[in-house]
Order: C-alpha cells, then structure tokens, then sequence
C-alpha cells in the first residue's frame, strides 16, 4: 500500500502545473491545499490505480489534499460494486472531510453511482440525516446523492419531501444544489 500511495504521489507532482493549480483555486475556492493537476489526470490515475482498493481510497483521502481526495472518490466509483457496504460506512465515516463543492460532488455522484439503486434505501437515509445537520457541506452532500435518483419517476415525491427540508437554505453552496437537484427532477 504504502508503495501504492507514494507512487500516486509522485505522479501527482510531475504532473502538476502551477497554471491549473491557480485555475483550481478559482474554480474551487474553498481549496486549501492542492497540487495543480488537471481532472484528465486524475481520471486516467483513477483507473490505473483502482486495484488500490479501499486501503488506497482510505489512504488519498485522509491526506485532505485536493486532487487525492477527487482521486480517492473517483476509484471509490470504480470498486464500490465489490463491497457496498463498506462504501456506504467509508462515506458515513469521512464526511466531515468535504471541504469543497468539488470533492462534494464527486463522491455523492461518481463515488456511489453503481451501487445507487442497490444501496438506496440506506442512501435516501443518508440524505434525510445530511439535510438536517449544521455543516453546509453534509447538508450539500445529502442533495447532491439524490441526484442519482432523479430520473427514477417512483422517487420523485421521496425527493421532493427532502429537497423541501432545505430548499429556503441560505448557504450558497446548498442553495446551487437546491437549483441543481430541482432542474434534474424536471427532466
């Protein structure tokens, strides 16, 4: 593992630029720290990388740097599928982790997508506890997930009764997710 994690590591910073790092920061300006790589990168690292498993997943995240978590949520979305469980409680676990819109979303869309309809009951559950807490970054992550489910016309209401916990949030970053999440149950 530890070979694993110092091997990514090392990519990162060769392929880091200053140039995206200042473009990253203000895209995402709740970035505190970040090494510059473009999300091209960290998608093809995602899948160079995926047999990691969950202990690499573990390992990028705990670092709080910006692209080791993306990379961390998006080879959660490549292995989620070979034990859901543990995805679910990775996610109940680090949570409080978030601190930008961008690793928010990725890990409530691409980190659990292909376990969404297996795991949806426990991820509607999620959402509903996400909504009602303090910190403006769960209560995001909890809209952000039911987002997968949008589409699905037999969740819709269930949806609705949550996005109404929130919708007169005053908090930017949830309000977007309100307007993202509403826009994608009209489709």
């Amino acid at each position: 593992m530890t070979n694993l994690l110092s091997d990514v590591r090392k990519i990162l910073k060769i392929k880091a630029s200053r140039e995206v790092q200042k473009s990253t920061g203000n895209f995402v300006p709740t970035v505190k720290k970040n090494y510059g790589v473009s999300t091209s990168v960290l998608n093809d690292l995602a899948n160079r990388f995926k047999n990691g498993g969950f202990e690499l997943v573990e390992a990028l995240w705990k670092s709080c740097i910006y692209e080791e978590q993306l990379l961390a949520a998006k080879i959660l979305g490549k292995i989620c599928k070979e034990n859901p469980d543990r995805t679910i409680n990775f996610i109940k676990n680090n949570i409080n982790g978030i601190t930008d819109w961008a690793v928010c979303d990725t890990l409530a869309t691409q980190g659990i997508r292909k376990i969404a309809k297996e795991k949806q009951k426990e991820l509607f559950e999620l959402s509903r506890k996400c909504v009602l807490s303090k910190n403006f970054w769960h209560r995001r992550f909890g809209l952000v997930l039911l987002i997968n489910f949008a589409k699905d016309k037999k969740t819709k209401k269930n949806i609705e009764s949550i996005l109404r916990k929130v919708e007169n949030d005053k908090e930017p970053y949830v309000k977007k997710a309100v307007v993202w999440l509403k826009s994608k149950l009209k489709k």
